[in-house]
């Protein structure tokens, strides 16, 4: 698949490893990304709705339920819409790497799992 052909976006941490690792990967098979800081520029709800829908899954695939941000909101039991607004408020709570091309998405853990939307 060329690089150019398809609009790709990963939402992405430097500070991550399995981000940094993504981003190796895609580089060596020549896939051009655009790297969405979600820390920097935090998630829409509307956003993630979207992503929600490109992964097939539910909003909690979405959730790192180990940061602290998690136990503190008490969204062990939360609905589909308080996690997005959780999100949202907290981007920190969004899992990492997320890969992103056409109408697809997937959590890119291990970050390997990534390459699937170009297999």
């Amino acid at each position: 698949m060329a690089a150019m052909d398809a609009d790709v976006r990963v939402w992405f941490n430097p500070a991550c490893s399995k981000c940094r690792e993504l981003r190796g990967l895609l580089e060596e098979r020549g896939i051009e990304a655009e790297y969405r800081l979600y820390l920097d520029e935090p998630p829409t709800v509307a956003e993630l709705a979207a992503l929600v829908e490109k992964l097939g899954a539910s909003p909690r695939t979405l959730v790192r339920a180990k940061d602290p941000a998690f136990v503190e909101l008490d969204l062990a039991e939360a609905g589909e819409d308080r996690l997005l607004r959780a999100i949202a408020g907290h981007p920190a709570l969004l899992e990492r790497p997320i890969v992103e091309t056409g109408g697809r998405a997937v959590v890119a853990r291990p970050a390997a799992r990534g390459m699937e939307l170009f297999d």
